[in-house]
C-alpha cells in the first residue's frame, strides 16, 4: 500500500527527516510515535506533498508519487486528516462533508457514503446544518474524519486525532479508527498518545529527531523498556 525509501525533508538549512524507510501493508494500522518535533507531521506532509521531499522515494499503490501535486493524490486514494482538524469553520457540517467528495462524480455513491458517515457519527447528523466552527473539538475531529471518508480513501493518514480531546472522547475516536480499518481502509496513524496508538496498531515505528530508531509489532514496542520509559510513562 505504501513504501517509503530514504525520505529526507529540509526546511531551509534545517533537516527535518534523515533518510527514513518504512512501509504500510494493505489492511494494516501502522503508527508513527515520537515526541514533539520528532518529524511525525513532516512525514505525513511529505506523503501528501504538502512539503517537498529533498530526496528519497514514496510509492503508493504501486506508483511513485514523490512530490506529485497534492490534488492528484486524493483521487488515487491517499487522504489525510490534518492535525488540528482544519474544518471549514464558516461552512455547515453537511457542506464540509460534501467538500470531501469534491473529486467524485458518482452522485448516488456520494449520497450513500454521506448516509454511512451519518450512521457512524450520529452527532454530525444531528448538527448537519450547524456551522462547523461552533462544534466541540471532538465533534470537529469526527467531522474531519467523516470528510476524509467521503473521498473513499484506500490509505488514510491521521495526524494526532486525539489532540486536545477528553479521555472519553479519545477512546471513542480510536474505536472508530479501528472500525474504519476493519471495514477495509488502511491507516497510517501519527499520534503522541503512544499507549492508545499501540493498542490498536498492527505495527509501529518510533521517530526521534527525524530518524526511525525502533520498529516492530505494536505489541513488541508496547513491551519494550525503552518505549515504555520514553512514551508510556515508565
Amino acid at each position: 500500500m505504501l513504501e517509503v525509501k530514504g525520505l529526507s525533508v529540509l526546511y531551509g538549512t534545517i533537516q527535518a527527516l534523515h533518510g527514513i524507510d518504512f512501509y504500510v501493508n494493505q489492511g494494516e494500522i501502522v503508527t508513527l510515535i515520537g515526541a514533539n518535533g520528532a518529524g511525525k507531521t513532516t512525514t505525513l506532509h511529505a506523503l501528501s506533498s504538502l512539503v517537498k521531499a529533498s530526496s528519497g522515494q514514496i510509492d503508493s499503490l504501486g506508483v511513485t508519487v514523490t512530490n506529485i501535486a497534492p490534488e492528484k493524490l486524493v483521487p488515487r486514494g491517499l487522504v489525510q486528516v490534518p492535525e488540528g482538524r482544519r474544518v471549514f469553520a464558516n461552512l455547515s457540517v453537511a457542506d464540509n462533508l460534501m467538500m470531501g467528495a469534491y473529486t467524485r462524480k458518482d452522485n448516488l455513491g456520494i449520497k450513500k457514503d454521506l448516509e454511512r458517515v451519518y450512521q457512524r457519527f450520529p452527532r454530525l447528523k444531528e448538527r448537519r446544518q450547524q456551522l462547523s466552527g461552533t462544534l466541540s473539538g471532538g465533534e470537529q475531529q469526527m467531522l474531519a474524519m467523516g470528510r476524509a471518508l467521503m473521498s473513499r480513501p484506500k490509505l488514510l493518514l491521521l495526524d494526532e486525532p486525539s489532540m486536545g480531546l477528553a479521555p472519553l472522547l479519545v477512546r471513542e475516536i480510536f474505536s472508530i479508527i479501528k472500525e474504519i480499518n476493519e471495514e477495509g481502509t488502511t491507516v497510517l496513524l501519527v499520534e503522541q498518545n503512544a499507549h492508545m496508538a499501540l493498542s490498536i496498531a498492527n505495527r509501529a515505528y518510533v521517530l526521534e529527531t527525524g530518524r526511525i530508531t525502533l520498529s516492530g509489532s505494536a505489541k513488541e514496542l508496547a513491551a519494550s523498556d525503552e518505549v515504555r520509559k520514553a512514551y508510556l510513562g515508565g
